[in-house]
């Protein structure tokens, strides 16, 4: 995933962050740190499970609306952007959170923003125009050559170094173990990706993509649903790929985007992480990714200007009622009131297992929510030494998902102390109970969690400690277990209601990722006008 050739702006970039790093180390001598800071934060998952009991006021003011969304995440936010650019403008929007974006949100210390969730968005295959068309809204796709390829605001992608890898105790470009593996091991990546090619490409008779983003335009071919039909490990037994180093970096790769490893997500995830993204809108940057310090919040940020002024934070809806109208019964948090909203059409921007709290007859049993941790770490500028950090950083055999470098698309690289994020999924065959331990736990707890899996790579980071912020995310995404995306009980969650109550969500597609939470909220408010 690395580029070559010619001197490039990027590498004006990195001289640039290379040169930086002696001043902030200098700043730092003579510095003593007293304390190591701990703190918790996560989703307002207390508030959350008032739904249980729904002991809420009576209504005390009415609403009214045409349109109203339910769930800022960006599925709500896509739906608004959809509805003011078709010359809508009467509609709501309700967020249980204090802020709008779910899962693409971030935090902020007086060093660097870090992201909350999701941190980085690839390129988007061609086809996706809808996503091309925002990035060009957005001003990260300047223009369009004659010949097709994008002009592409570089100070938007990852900076060398992109990736890295701490493989038999060094570390290593890019995260495909790659020093001191046998030639059969090879052989078998090779294989492998060989394979990946040839189904990226593959299509059905129709001329659908066996896979694609969004998941809605694969091929439904009986050939391709099997996929659905089997675990990913076992597919892979099947087609003989046992070595350590292929089935490590299989599984890592599912728990990165899918919460599970392969032990658990079908075949057809496990196939359409590689194969799903076509990296053919751009022959200059190929397969890069766009990335910020704040994560994917950057993108929140540009959706929210569509919500600015006509959304209401803190709300929880707790009841939903069908006559002539809609009727919405929602708790203001700030307030401690309710409000009854009347709206011609809702859209449920909201995961299934709120859902099934507001609709008696809808249950969310099929669909698994991986539970994940974040772990915002502020260290000495010392931390690393002359190692340059890339953005993301993996460790292999890790329990967790390695770590980013929130500070790397930092042009100057000016600051006192360095700002990382490790990422965590907690890939098991019991998401509920994980999920319950995930928030028993406590600061001291988290910290020995962290740091054990963090010292196999740096075994002195402690020394380095400054503030650590555990972020907990209960549900933080759909895993796609087998029938997940094209069974029958995902088929029924996306029903509307007497064609006055839609649905979208990204668990409706299966998969967790951006492109697929704004074809969610796109889609359905297109078909609500």
């Amino acid at each position: 995933m690395k580029s070559g050739g010619k001197f490039s702006r990027k590498d004006f970039l990195k001289t640039i962050v290379l040169g930086g790093l002696m001043l902030p180390f200098l700043q730092y001598c003579g510095k003593k740190v007293k304390f190591l800071l701990l703190k918790i934060t996560g989703t307002n998952h207390v508030l959350g499970h008032k739904l249980w009991a729904k002991d809420f006021p009576q209504f005390s003011e009415v609403i009214h609306t045409k349109y109203l969304v339910i769930g800022g995440g960006i599925s709500g936010l896509s739906a608004c952007r959809f509805f003011s650019q078709h010359n809508e403008d009467d509609y709501l929007l309700l967020e249980m959170e204090n802020h709008v974006g779910g899962n693409s949100s971030n935090g902020q210390n007086k060093f660097s923003k870090f992201p909350l969730g999701a941190h980085y968005l690839p390129l988007p295959n061609k086809e996706n125009t809808e996503i091309i068309e925002f990035l060009t809204e957005c001003g990260i796709c300047q223009s369009i050559e004659e010949d097709g390829e994008p002009v592409l605001d570089e100070y938007q992608m990852t900076f060398p170094q992109q990736e890295r890898l701490f493989y038999k105790n060094a570390w290593q470009n890019d995260i495909v173990p790659q020093k001191g593996i046998s030639a059969e091991v090879q052989k078998e990546f090779d294989r492998f990706f060989k394979m990946m090619d040839a189904f990226r490409e593959k299509k059905d008779t129709q001329g659908n993509y066996w896979f694609a983003i969004p998941v809605h335009d694969s091929s439904r071919e009986d050939e391709v649903l099997n996929f659905e039909k089997v675990v990913f490990k076992d597919w892979l037994q099947q087609h003989d790929f046992k070595s350590e180093e292929l089935l490590w970096l299989l599984d890592y790769s599912c728990r990165d985007d899918f919460g599970l490893g392969i032990d658990y997500v079908s075949a057809w995830a496990g196939i359409h992480y590689f194969a799903g993204r076509k990296n053919n809108w751009s022959k200059k940057y190929k397969d890069q990714v766009f990335t910020w310090p704040e994560g994917n919040a950057r993108l929140t940020h540009y959706l929210s200007k569509y919500s600015k002024d006509k959304n209401l934070t803190k709300n929880l809806v707790f009841d939903i009622n069908v006559t002539d109208k809609v009727e919405v019964l929602s708790f203001d948090n700030s307030q401690k009131k309710t409000r009854k909203i009347i709206a011609d059409k809702v859209l449920m921007a909201t995961p299934q297992f709120v859902n099934e709290r507001i609709f008696s007859n809808r249950k969310a049993s099929s669909f698994h929510y991986v539970p994940w941790l974040l772990t915002t770490i502020t260290l000495k500028n010392e931390f690393g030494g002359d190692e340059e950090l890339a953005w993301d950083n993996i460790i292999y055999g890790s329990s967790g998902l390695g770590y980013i470098f929130d500070q790397h698309q930092n042009i100057n690289q000016i600051m006192g102390e360095k700002v990382i994020t490790y990422y965590k999924s907690f890939s098991t065959n019991d998401c509920k109970k994980a999920r319950k331990k995930l928030y028993s736990m406590k600061e001291a707890e988290l910290k020995n969690l962290v740091l054990e899996d963090m010292k196999k790579a740096h075994p002195l980071i402690e020394d380095f400690i400054l503030e650590m912020q555990f972020h907990k995310i209960g549900h933080a995404m759909i895993a796609p277990t087998p029938d997940q995306i094209f069974g029958e009980k995902a088929k029924m969650a996306k029903e509307p209601v007497r064609e006055k109550i839609f649905f979208a969500h990204s668990d409706l597609s299966g998969i967790s990722i951006f492109e697929e939470a704004f074809y969610q909220g796109t889609r359905t408010a297109q078909q609500m006008l």
